[in-house]
């Protein structure tokens, strides 16, 4: 029997916002929704700031800080504007994403290797002034192999790919992905990168991704945001808890009652 160590479970509040915005005003309130991720037992609280303001704004992230206590993993591109911010509040973590205006959702991971130079100088800002700073990527070895030679601490392996693989039904690609993702986060440890996944994640296609050992964390929102309409944002994170820990004792061989 394989002692798997515990999964975390960051909830990305980015789409309760998103619903509020509809329409303006303060309702829903993301960080009400942090308070119940909280209760249902998140490990911290993801947010994206980004540069349109389409979800998360500068008054969120003021608030997250001083009233949420758990760690907050500010996602955020690599912008100078962005960078101040982040240097502003110190978060516990920065996610470094890419961002493009005419995209519905981030569409795929960071190529560190192309923007290396770039991206080297958020990344040793941000850890100078103590926040542990994440790259989001592809399952890559050579996005990993940057990532490690540019000091961050953690990588988030993009799962979108799986995801909509999953959706299609497509069993060939699903192995291709699964495999893919498992290789990188074998790699990642190897090269003593903390390793995290993300987007997309389903009750559906969540086990698979928290089956594999290296995995430290997921991070997941939209899902559980729509979900929440349905059974409330507590009972849907308590749910995809359940779902990671049970795929975690399965995967280390681990007798469910």
């Amino acid at each position: 029997m394989t002692e798997f160590p515990y999964l975390r479970l960051g909830i990305n509040i980015d789409h309760v916002a998103t619903i509020r915005n509809a329409r303006g005003g303060g309702h829903p309130d993301p960080i009400k929704a942090a308070r119940a991720a909280q209760e249902a037992g998140a490990d911290g609280i993801t947010a994206h700031l980004r540069e349109d303001r389409r979800h998360i704004s500068d008054q969120d992230i003021d608030r997250l800080m001083a009233e949420i206590k758990l760690p907050l993993n500010l996602e955020m591109a690599a912008t100078e504007e962005m960078l101040q911010i982040a240097l502003r509040h110190k978060p516990h973590a920065v996610c470094i994403v890419p961002e493009k205006r005419e995209e519905l959702t981030t569409e795929g991971g960071l190529d560190v290797a192309a923007q290396h130079n770039h991206i080297a100088y958020y990344v040793d800002k941000l850890a100078a002034a103590g926040s542990r700073v994440s790259l989001f990527i592809d399952p890559d070895d050579v996005q990993l192999a940057v990532s490690q030679s540019l000091g961050a601490a953690v990588v988030e392996l993009h799962t979108g790919c799986y995801c909509e693989a999953v959706l299609e039904g497509d069993e060939d690609r699903i192995n291709r992905e699964l495999d893919r993702l498992a290789d990188a986060a074998a790699r990642g440890m190897a090269l003593g990168l903390e390793v995290h996944a993300g987007h997309g994640l389903t009750y559906d296609t969540v086990g698979p991704v928290a089956a594999l050992p290296q995995v430290a964390e997921l991070n997941i929102g939209h899902y559980l945001v729509g979900e929440a309409i349905f059974s409330g944002l507590v009972p849907a994170i308590k749910r995809m808890r359940a779902l990671m820990d049970q795929a975690r004792k399965e995967a280390a061989g681990i007798q469910i009652a």
